[in-house]
């Protein structure tokens, strides 16, 4: 039978507590989707430019009287491109054809040499080549570029613009993936500027960071919580790790600058150094996530193997290890992860150089992804915004990658026990 009592106001106030606690959260998390929505949406809507790259076909006579066949390698080839970006328009005034020579990025020398020197007999032919437009001209095929203002306000005269259309009318130029995004290195030119040197750097900048930092964090974690005494100076030592966790890793640059390249004389702005203060900042993390994956596993396991008479490095290494081991693979990749997306003491070492090459070793000059992006951000032109958003999109992949690998090793890790 049904009570007829009168509810308890107490309980009508606590369900409607919960209930406002339930909406709260729940808005909370919408609030925060939708704010990692935007801005995914953001730099998604930013990034498109980059992705895609205006280019026009030139054709080019590679004349033997300025590039010798003997020693193709220092051939004028600025002539050579001066030459062909003048015939262009070769029916229009000429100063729209002079304006239609400007329409092939201010690189082009030098990729018309890499062509050459990669097909040495072009010399003596006529070679039509596919070259990037110059920024200004991208952000007027993009519709960037404002035509009905005065020409003092913008990047281009009505010249440049009408020579730009009628190369588009003649089908001369067309729009491609930019592959050189990924394959280029830095420049001083928009259109040619590309992540291959900050990617070289930051692979071996995590590379070094991990053969330094897991090692060390994940014996010290062993030491601390498997064989060390509960002594006061092992809980000095816990406590100084757990604030070096919390650190500013502006510290950890200061700390590089002052030791590794003052005091110890390593290069400058090398992926070693990077290495090294990357290192310094992840270590505490990787204490202490190593720490707490050997806590979860049970006493009853160490018991266990005492019991069979093992020694206290073989339940350790072989029976406890092996336990924690998923939990640690995620706490060290998470290290690395962060460690990838830190500028700021990369920047105090000098990791912020601009460079058209390399690093081919530690100890050459590079830059990373984080200061990369710092360095495109802060560019005059509107290509190097794109770039700058692209690069964070790229940045934003490789940390989801790293998550993703995590996750993976910790699910076969866990298959295995």
């Amino acid at each position: 039978m049904r009570s007829t009592r009168p509810e308890d106001p107490r309980r009508r106030r606590r369900a409607a507590t919960d209930r406002w606690l339930y909406r709260l959260g729940a808005g909370a998390v919408a609030l925060a989707l939708g704010l990692l929505g935007l801005m995914l949406a953001a730099i998604l809507i930013a990034s498109v430019p980059a992705f895609t790259q205006t280019t026009v076909r030139v054709e080019f006579y590679i004349d033997p009287a300025l590039v010798s066949a003997a020693d193709p390698a220092a051939g004028d080839f600025r002539a050579v491109v001066a030459r062909g970006a003048a015939g262009l328009l070769p029916d229009a005034p000429p100063r729209e054809a002079r304006a239609a020579a400007r329409v092939p990025t201010p690189a082009a020398p030098h990729l018309v040499r890499r062509a050459v020197l990669a097909d040495p007999g072009m010399i003596g032919r006529h070679v039509v080549l596919t070259l990037p437009a110059a920024d200004a001209f991208d952000q007027l095929a993009r519709g960037h570029v404002d035509r009905a203002a005065p020409e003092a306000a913008r990047r281009l005269n009505d010249a440049e613009i009408a020579a730009f259309d009628q190369l588009v009318a003649a089908g001369k130029v067309a729009w491609a993936l930019n592959v050189g995004l990924l394959t280029n290195h830095d420049s001083r030119f928009p259109e040619m500027a590309g992540l291959a040197g900050a990617l070289a750097g930051s692979a071996m900048a995590l590379a070094i960071c991990l053969a330094l930092s897991l090692p060390i964090g994940i014996g010290t974690a062993i030491l601390l919580e498997e064989l060390a005494p509960r002594t006061r100076l092992t809980a000095v030592i816990e406590a100084n790790i757990n604030n070096l966790a919390a650190v500013p890793p502006i510290v950890f640059g200061l700390l590089g600058l002052a030791i590794f390249i003052a005091g110890l004389g390593l290069p400058r702005s090398s992926p070693l150094v990077a290495g090294m203060v990357l290192a310094l900042m992840t270590l505490p993390t990787v204490v202490i996530g190593t720490r707490l994956a050997l806590r979860r596993v049970p006493s009853a396991i160490r018991e266990a193997g005492f019991a069979v008479g093992a020694s206290r490095h073989q339940v350790v290494l072989h029976h406890v290890l092996p336990l924690a081991l998923p939990g640690i693979l995620t706490g060290a990749i998470a290290a690395v992860a962060q460690a990838l997306g830190e500028a700021a003491p990369l920047l105090i070492i000098g990791m912020s150089a601009f460079l058209t090459s390399g690093p081919y070793t530690p100890t050459d000059a590079a830059t990373t992804l984080p200061t990369q992006i710092l360095l495109w951000a802060d560019g005059p032109e509107a290509g190097f915004v794109a770039r700058a958003a692209a690069a964070i999109l790229v940045l934003l992949l490789l940390l989801v990658a790293l998550n993703a690998l995590a996750v993976l090793l910790r699910l076969r890790a866990e298959r295995r026990r």
